[in-house]
């Protein structure tokens, strides 16, 4: 009877946890469009980094990384996912951990964990190829509570021990991580800061983090170019337009919702024609080239907030209007195909920009164009006015006050929002629309 009663108990605890991971899934909580390799492409606020990668051609060499990024919820379990997405020649990663940070390179005392794929300490990844970790269970999320680990830095660290050839990056994390100098070993288990004396503000190979989730858990993403990436906000101080978003989203909502940055600085929607490792552009693949691996092929994205094109009516893209229509219009149609709901945003103005590629009136007449399409159009589940709130009317350009550039400092360029323009394009989104889309 005894053993009747056991085996009862088993089966009911074996069917209890079954029960509780199917109430859960993978969401993408955090990631970092790669648009390398590196050194093409735009940062913001990068430190010299010749005596870390002394030659970009041959990329990282017997050295360690240690990455900064925010989750935008947690969870109890967690994977990663390594690309080499732009690389020309296999890449070697070894001890690779994930930790809380606690300061600078510094990790939370034992938090730094092991991770592996497919049960390996080591893995190499080919060229074009990206790869997910095995799943690693998180204790210290339920030992701090995810309210207490909103806004925390996960520290993703790797070791690459042999030349790993041209990285594949994102340039523009607005965000501070860690290096170590070339030929320095592998340093990834050690939670002391000074292991890592470097610092760069740029992601590499990493480009997504998934959290479990509950099933009903919504993932929204900011999709787009510089002015979703960040530039112009400040440096290690979140808060580009889906930041904004995302703590407005979690005060009303809590965990059931996640936004995404999958903004690319330069990045077009037309252009360019073709991109590789050996034709690289400055702004990465075009947005219709990004759909597969930004989105697609993400956890859980169920709506897009697209907001582009500027780059295509500049002095480098000098595209027509309609050619963007019809890019964004294929794009749209892949996403609904997928089940994701889109959300067009207006353009904001660059006229009068001291960017030489531009600032140009043609280029203003193209945006209002396209903003106007954004507007009517019925293929999006709504639109987002993000030019009105920008918009001097007076002059046509970008409001006087969200001009100074809130990175380094300075004038700015009259393209890209600082923090006040930032904080006011996100708190002008309508939370209902972008949790309940319609239409589409």
């Amino acid at each position: 009877m005894r053993k009747i009663f056991f085996l009862g108990l088993c089966a009911f605890l074996a069917c209890n946890q079954l029960a509780m991971a199917e109430k859960d899934k993978w969401v993408t909580s955090w990631v970092g469009s790669i648009q390398g390799p590196y050194p093409v492409g735009n940062p913001s606020a990068q430190p010299n980094l010749s005596k870390v990668f002394p030659a970009p051609e041959l990329g990282a060499n017997d050295q360690s990384f240690r990455l900064m990024v925010r989750p935008d919820i947690w969870g109890a379990r967690t994977r990663i996912r390594l690309s080499n997405a732009l690389g020309t020649k296999p890449v070697t990663f070894e001890n690779v951990y994930i930790g809380l940070q606690l300061g600078s390179a510094e990790i939370v005392k034992g938090t730094n964990l092991p991770v592996t794929f497919a049960g390996k300490k080591t893995i190499t990844i080919a060229p074009g190829q990206s790869a997910w970790s095995d799943s690693v269970s998180l204790p210290f999320v339920k030992k701090l509570g995810e309210a207490n680990l909103e806004g925390r830095n996960l520290a993703v660290s790797f070791y690459i021990p042999t030349a790993s050839g041209p990285m594949t990056w994102h340039a523009k994390a607005i965000a501070t991580s860690y290096a170590t100098a070339p030929n320095a070993g592998s340093k990834t288990s050690e939670e002391a800061e000074a292991a890592f004396p470097y610092s760069v503000a740029s992601w590499f190979f990493l480009d997504a983090v998934d959290m479990s989730a509950p099933v009903s858990t919504k993932v929204i993403m900011g999709f787009g170019d510089s002015i979703t990436d960040g530039t112009a906000s400040t440096m290690n101080g979140d808060d580009r337009w889906p930041d904004v978003l995302s703590r407005r989203l979690h005060k009303a909502y809590g965990n059931k919702v996640v936004v995404l940055n999958a903004g690319i600085g330069g990045n077009q929607v037309a252009g360019p024609a073709e991109y590789s490792p050996a034709k690289p552009f400055a702004g990465g693949p075009a947005s219709g080239m990004r759909i597969e691996r930004d989105i697609l092929s993400l956890s859980g994205v169920s709506t897009v907030i697209w907001l582009e094109g500027i780059n295509d009516f500049s002095k480098n893209g000098n595209a027509s209007t309609q050619t963007v229509i019809d890019g964004m219009t294929d794009g749209v149609r892949r996403l609904k195909a997928s089940g994701i709901h889109v959300i067009g945003a207006t353009v904001t103005s660059a006229l009068g920009s001291a960017s030489a590629a531009h600032g140009f009136p043609e280029q203003d007449e193209k945006r209002k164009a396209l903003n106007q399409f954004i507007r009517t159009s019925p293929i999006f589940s709504g639109y987002i006015d993000f030019d009105e709130v920008i918009l001097d009317p007076a002059t046509g350009q970008m409001k006087a006050e969200f001009v100074p550039d809130s990175t380094i400092g300075g004038p700015g360029d009259k393209l890209h929002p600082n923090r006040v323009g930032y904080q006011v394009m996100g708190n002008s989104i309508n939370l209902n629309q972008v949790v309940n889309p319609k239409g589409n």
